[in-house]
C-alpha cells in the first residue's frame, strides 16, 4: 500500500517537482526528450509543464497524457501520470512513438485547490470550436441561480444546508432530474462568478493546449490522448468517458479494451459538455486532420458515487465552495468544513479509494495501450 500512497502528493509544487525530475527517466528511452514550460501571466511561479519528444526513427504515433484541467483534480491526475511513467512508459516503443506528457493544465487551480483558473473559468468549457462563444447557450442555468448564486455570505451551515436541500428538491420537482442535471453541468457563458463558466473567449491555458495539439496532429499519423479527471460517476469504478463525436459504441470499447465501464459524453450515458477539450480534438481531427487516426478519452475517477450522495452532494459541495470563494466567511470551522467537502469531491483521502483508482487505471491503461498498438 505504501507504494500506492507515494503516488499521491499534497501540493502543486511537490507534484511539479516530481514531474520535472521524471525527465531523466524518460530520457533513458527518448534521449532527445525535452522539458518545457509556459509561465502563466502574473507574479506567481505557476507553469504548465510538459515533456515532449519525437520518436527515435519515424513519427508513427504519439501518446498524450494530460492532468489538472480542473486544477484540484490534478492531485489524482498527477498520481496516475506517475503510475503511467513508472509502469507503462518503459513498455512503449520509442522508435515509432512520440510523447507529449503535460503536467497541470490549470496550475492556479491546482495550487489553490479550485477547479477553475484565476478568472473563475472552467477550462473544460472553453474548448469551443473556432472560438465561437455563445452567451445564449444553456438558458436553463439561470433557473438554478437561486441555489447556485454566490451573492450571500455564509452564517450558519445548518441553515445553509436546509435552504439548499429545500430549494434543490423544489427545483428538481419543477424541472425533472434530466433537465436539472443538464442545466447544471453543460456549461454557461453569462455568469462570471457562477459554476461551469466558460468565459468569453479562449483562456491563456486553452491557447497553449490548442497549439500543442495542433502540432501533434500535424506530426503523427496516430494520436492517442488520455486525460485525467475526478468527481463524477461510480465511486469504486473509474469511468472511461469518450467524446460525443466518437462513432464507435461504448459497448465496443468495453469489449475491445476489456474494461467494464465506458460511456459517451452525452445525456444518455454521462452528461453533455459544451466546450469540452476531448470534443475539440475530435473537431480538429474531423475538420483538418481526417487522414490521421485518433482516439482520445478521459479517465473519470468518481468520488461521491452515482447514487443520492453524488446527485445531491456534488452540486452542494461545488456551489458552497464557489460561494465561499466569492463571499468568504468569518467562522474558520465553517470554512474548513466547506473546503473539506469540496476536496473530498475531487481529491478523496480514503486509502481504499486511492488503491482502487490505481487498480482501475492500470486495467484501463493496459487495455487501451495494447489494443491501440502502443505497448510491446
Amino acid at each position: 500500500m505504501s507504494d500506492i500512497l507515494s503516488l499521491f502528493l499534497e501540493t502543486y509544487e511537490a507534484s511539479r517537482s516530481r514531474f520535472r525530475e521524471n525527465l531523466a527517466v524518460i530520457q533513458e528511452y527518448w534521449p532527445k526528450a525535452q522539458l518545457s514550460q509556459h509561465k502563466i501571466t502574473g507574479d506567481e511561479d505557476l507553469t504548465i509543464d510538459w515533456v515532449q519528444s519525437d520518436a527515435l526513427e519515424t513519427n508513427e504515433k504519439v501518446l498524450i497524457l494530460t492532468t489538472a484541467e480542473h486544477g484540484v483534480e490534478g492531485y489524482v491526475g498527477s498520481a496516475m501520470q506517475q503510475r503511467f511513467i513508472d509502469k507503462f512508459l518503459p513498455r512503449l516503443d520509442p522508435r515509432m512513438t512520440g510523447l507529449l506528457l503535460l503536467h497541470s493544465i490549470n496550475p492556479w487551480g491546482m495550487k489553490y485547490h479550485r477547479r477553475v483558473n484565476a478568472n473563475n473559468v472552467d477550462l473544460n468549457r472553453t474548448f469551443v470550436w473556432k472560438n465561437s462563444f455563445d452567451k445564449t447557450i444553456n438558458p436553463d442555468y439561470d433557473r438554478l441561480l437561486d441555489i447556485l448564486r454566490a451573492d450571500k455570505p455564509f452564517k450558519n451551515l445548518t441553515l445553509s444546508n436546509l435552504d439548499y436541500y429545500l430549494k434543490l428538491a423544489l427545483k428538481v420537482l419543477q424541472m425533472g432530474w434530466p433537465a436539472f442535471k443538464s442545466a447544471f453541468l453543460l456549461g454557461q457563458y453569462r455568469h462570471a462568478d457562477g459554476l461551469f463558466y466558460g468565459g468569453e473567449g479562449y483562456q491563456e491555458e486553452t491557447k497553449v493546449l490548442i497549439d500543442l495539439y495542433r502540432q501533434a496532429f500535424g506530426a503523427y499519423d496516430q494520436i492517442l490522448h488520455l486525460d485525467m479527471h475526478t468527481g463524477y460517476g461510480s465511486r469504486f469504478q473509474m469511468s472511461m468517458v469518450n467524446s460525443m463525436h466518437e462513432k464507435r459504441s461504448s459497448q465496443e470499447f468495453v469489449e475491445n479494451f476489456n474494461y467494464p465501464l465506458v460511456v459517451a459524453a452525452n445525456p444518455e450515458e454521462f452528461y453533455a459538455i459544451q466546450g469540452d477539450m476531448i470534443d475539440y480534438e475530435y473537431e480538429l481531427w474531423q475538420h483538418e486532420f481526417s487522414d490521421k487516426k485518433l482516439f482520445a478519452t478521459a479517465f473519470e475517477f468518481g468520488t461521491f458515487g452515482d447514487g443520492f450522495k453524488g446527485k445531491v452532494g456534488m452540486p452542494r459541495a461545488m456551489s458552497f465552495e464557489n460561494r465561499l470563494y466569492w463571499q468568504g466567511v468569518d467562522d474558520q470551522n465553517l470554512e474548513q468544513k466547506i473546503k473539506y467537502d469540496f476536496e473530498e469531491l475531487f481529491n478523496p483521502s480514503a486509502l481504499e479509494w486511492k488503491a482502487k483508482a490505481v487498480q482501475d487505471a492500470d486495467r484501463a491503461l493496459k487495455g487501451i495501450l495494447d489494443v491501440e498498438g502502443y505497448i510491446r
